[in-house]
């Protein structure tokens, strides 16, 4: 079935962000001037899923908000004639079909997709992390939905890491793709694709079966959900979506012919980490100095900042 809905979670406390997420969520927090949610939506958008599925908790109405029209806002810029903000206002709103759904306690990111089963329905599906940004220059999404229409099952997104960073991810064992007798069938792109065979969330680095770790894409079967519902809480005492991966992984391990294979599409591009207060600021710079309305002046004066010695030069 061709794949058309997103899942975003967005229901997080976003406790490495306090206190500037104590009364603003997370994925409201500007990555120069749009809420970093907003990247993630245009992402599965061009990547052909207009119907998106927020799953929020009680304190996140602002980004419900994010995505409907502001008439009063629009009748104002209108009257100044300030077009090219009113665009910028608009354009939230006509990026997709955004619907929510309140996930009631934090029980980790395997009850958040959980929480999207009635939305869904007995489709495959996209699921995206809000703390990871993916530029839009690659198509990281677009070739796992083809990884996925060509071999069913689950397609994770996987980045290789620093070996002393893998206890911060869910990580893979990977093997290579079967070649197939009709090698013109098989999806080419960007980025390689693998068959994975296991997965274990956040082990200790002398544990860890490789340095390919899981990040914020995901396009799921909807038997997803059954496996959810019989998982137990793993790390953390939450419901991990890893966990129910690797129910898939080992299944389709046991059984070469299973209809539930897990490919893993290996991304070597540009990826924000909005979610470590380090890795904001930088996703900040990098995305406005590539702006065209802010590069020119913005970049040039970062040189000059840095040649002077930043801060030291200040003390």
């Amino acid at each position: 079935m061709l794949v058309t809905k997103a899942v975003i979670p967005a229901a997080g406390l976003g406790t490495r962000f306090l206190p500037a997420t104590k009364s603003v969520p997370k994925e409201m927090l500007p990555v120069v001037d749009r809420p970093a949610i907003e990247y993630v939506v245009e992402e599965a958008s061009r990547a052909g899923l207009r119907d998106v599925l927020l799953v929020t908790s009680r304190s996140k109405k602002a980004i419900e908000d994010h995505f409907d029209r502001e008439a009063e806002l629009e009748l104002a810029l209108e009257r100044k004639g300030d077009n090219v903000r009113l665009e910028r206002v608009r354009a939230s709103a006509a990026l997709a079909e955004v619907h929510s759904v309140r996930q009631a306690s934090p029980r980790g990111l395997g009850h958040a997709v959980l929480c999207a089963a009635a939305h869904v329905g007995d489709e495959p599906f996209a699921v995206l992390l809000g703390d990871d940004l993916i530029d839009e220059r690659d198509p990281l999404l677009a070739e796992m939905l083809a990884v996925q229409a060509r071999y069913g099952g689950a397609v994770v997104a996987l980045m290789e890491v620093p070996e002393e960073s893998v206890s911060m991810y869910g990580v893979a064992t990977v093997a290579p793709l079967a070649v197939s007798a009709d090698a013109a069938s098989e999806p080419t792109g960007r980025y390689r694709a693998v068959r994975i065979t296991d997965l274990v969330e956040k082990p200790p680095v002398e544990e860890a079966p490789s340095n390919l770790a899981v990040i914020g894409r995901y396009v799921l079967p909807p038997e997803t959900f059954d496996i959810l519902r019989s998982t137990p809480p793993g790390r953390g005492n939450e419901i991990q979506l890893t966990d129910a991966l690797r129910t898939l992984a080992t299944r389709a391990g046991d059984d070469p012919g299973a209809q539930l294979p897990v490919h893993g599409v290996v991304f070597t591009g540009r990826r924000y980490d909005t979610g470590d207060r380090l890795d904001y600021l930088k996703a900040i710079v990098r995305l406005a100095s590539e702006r065209q309305d802010l590069g020119p002046d913005f970049y040039p004066w970062l040189e000059e900042y840095v040649a002077s010695g930043g801060p030291k030069a200040e003390a």
